[in-house]
């Protein structure tokens, strides 16, 4: 242990807080919690952990910590850090895990919308919906129901919709407000569980309106009917109250975790979410840091919070005001918590099969390719591609492949130093003579097949580098493309020779993955160092356009695109004067004509 870790160990605190782990680069490995900082950031350092923490705990350089005044106040820090570092060993929520909600709008022609931001606004939010078509499904159906407005901004006249019966029209006609105030009486009550009741009344309307032998309103009414049981009665368990909840169940194993939530919603189990994810600490408070992140910042919950057997429910029962938090012991609450925490250890080992299943594919692909190759099994291949416009910013790339899968950490972009003009061989060169002595310099594993993107010529640039100027020998393979930019054959061998392999076959498609990703690895750099190239070169060449206006240009345009179509007249407003303006604008359509035409 460093002295320095030690130092610090000897003065924590007892008392509630969060620490952050720090790698020798400064930057934050893990954030956690603690009711005592003192016992909890001493075990990372003390006693025996499985491999993964262990994993963890060995690049740890320093750490710091922060001191709450209550274990609440910690847990909401947790999920404020690492929103806000998202560190590598952390259960990190993504970003889009939004779920969708009805809007009621609070508006002189309220509306119905589906969305994923709940605003303090007066309007009216119904959900969350666990995927975004039920929520869809439910909105149309409302809308068929309740012909409220559709436009977000009232057209000049009436639309399809007021047509087809399905808004009362307000662009054209005075709507009286009682109208509205029943048509989202009768919202709020279907969404809050009243589709039976609006059910009932459609069911009466359909009788009456058989009796006055008006069949096709009746069909209209009975199409309904069957709509909201489709819609609104696909439930599989249901609870005597009305109430809304959530059920969590999780299990982890091989460092994984998955967790899945039952959204029961009016006493009915509507939907569930999964989640799977890497996890490197202590499960019980992993899946708590999953929880916490779930809630964090959720402007609407559920009544109810259901978790299972060894989570701190206390704390976050604590935390969500107004939510009961708790763990049942008994009856059907009980089973719901049992019916997700199979689920959950069931999408698991489902995860586990199709990984297990997807290697072996990978591997046995990758196998095969040596095989025909007649080289063994190549278990690491390292790809170049070399990307330039009439040798015009001319760039390399390199992806690697580790047991068939990309290895993107193992990825390189190379700027080509040496070469003028569009002289793929020699820029083939340079780029194998820095990528290997660079690997002889700091010992990095030698792959077992090389591949370029080409034929012949590149291979032999390649070859001619790894024997001749650095004494590598490995196997070195072109991959040539037909005429629509597809992977057409493989070279092998000296003099080259084309390698059988069936169309269709693993080992094929895995080169067509090697090629494909290569050159989107190339095409994607070029483009970066092209656009950064272009706008330095056309803005910076332009008499009259220093730093300060080129400043004051992106500020308002935003982009090298806007600066090109604007008008002269929007450049006064960037503070550009019109000949100025008109010599930007012929300079940047200029450059993009070529560009297009390149």
């Amino acid at each position: 242990m460093k002295r320095a870790i030690k130092e610090k160990l000897s003065l924590l605190p007892d008392q509630p807080g969060c620490y952050l782990m720090k790698d020798g680069d400064g930057g934050i490995l893990y954030v956690g919690k603690a009711k005592s900082l003192k016992s909890r950031v001493r075990s990372y350092f003390t006693g025996s952990h499985d491999g993964k923490t262990q994993l963890m705990v060995s690049q740890i350089a320093d750490f710091e910590y922060i001191v709450t005044e209550t274990a609440i106040d910690a847990l909401v820090l947790e999920a404020n850090l690492i929103k806000r570092h998202r560190p590598h060993y952390n259960v990190l929520m993504k970003d889009d895990k939004s779920y969708p909600y009805i809007r009621l709008t609070k508006e002189e022609h309220p509306r119905l919308e589906v969305t994923r931001r709940v605003k303090k606004d007066g309007s009216r939010y119904f959900g969350p919906y666990p995927n975004a078509q039920a929520a869809q499904q439910t909105k149309k159906l409302l809308d068929k129901l309740y012909p409220l407005r559709k436009c977000r901004t009232l057209p000049k006249r009436v639309c399809l919709y007021y047509h087809l019966g399905q808004c009362v029209a307000p662009c054209e006609f005075d709507v009286d407000p009682s109208q509205y105030e029943e048509m989202t009486r009768h919202i709020i009550r279907f969404l809050n569980g009243g589709h039976q009741e609006v059910q009932r009344d459609l069911k009466r309307k359909m009788d009456e309106a058989a009796e006055a032998l008006d069949f096709e309103r009746a069909k209209e009414l009975r199409d309904l009917i069957r709509h909201i049981e489709t819609v609104m009665v696909k439930q599989h368990v249901t609870l005597n109250d009305a109430l809304d909840r959530d059920v969590f169940g999780y299990v982890a194993d091989k460092g994984m975790m998955c967790v899945q939530v039952f959204f029961v919603r009016q006493g009915k189990l509507i939907e569930r979410d999964v989640s799977i994810f890497h996890h490197y600490g202590e499960e019980e408070e992993d899946f708590l840091s999953f929880v916490t992140q779930f809630y964090h910042e959720k402007p609407t919950l559920p009544r109810e919070v259901h978790l299972p057997s060894g989570v701190d429910a206390e704390l976050l029962d604590q935390w969500l005001e107004g939510v009961h938090v708790h763990i049942p012991q008994r009856g059907m609450k009980k089973r719901l918590v049992d019916m997700a925490t199979q689920n959950a250890e069931i999408a698991l080992k489902e995860r586990f099969q199709l990984m297990e299943r997807d290697q072996d594919r990978t591997v046995e692909a990758a196998r095969k390719l040596g095989e025909a190759m007649g080289i063994g099994y190549p278990k690491r291949v390292e790809a170049f591609d070399n990307s330039n416009i009439q040798g015009a910013d001319p760039v390399s790339a390199m992806v690697v492949f580790t047991d068939g899968v990309p290895d993107k950490k193992e990825y390189r972009k190379y700027k080509i130093r040496s070469v003028a003009g569009p002289d793929d061989y020699e820029t083939m060169r340079e780029v194998i003579r820095r990528r290997y002595t660079r690997v002889l310099k700091e010992d990095l594993p030698l792959p077992e097949l090389v591949i370029v993107d080409g034929g012949k010529g590149q291979m032999s640039a390649a070859l001619d580098v790894l024997e001749n100027e650095l004494g590598i020998y490995v196997s070195v393979a072109g991959l040539v493309k037909d005429e629509k930019h597809r992977t057409a054959k493989l070279l092998f061998g000296d003099p080259p020779v084309e390698v059988e392999l069936k169309r269709g076959s693993r080992e094929f498609y895995l080169l067509q993955r090697i090629q494909e990703e290569v050159h989107r690895f190339a095409i994607t750099f070029h483009r970066q160092a092209r656009g950064k190239s272009m706008i330095h070169s056309v803005l910076d060449e332009i008499p009259g356009v220093g730093e300060k206006r080129k400043q004051m240009l992106y500020k308002h345009f935003g982009s090298i695109q806007r600066m090109a179509e604007a008008p002269v007249e929007e450049y006064r407003q960037a503070g550009i004067g019109d000949k100025l303006a008109r010599q930007i604008r012929e300079a940047l359509q200029r450059a993009e004509a070529e560009k297009a035409h390149e």
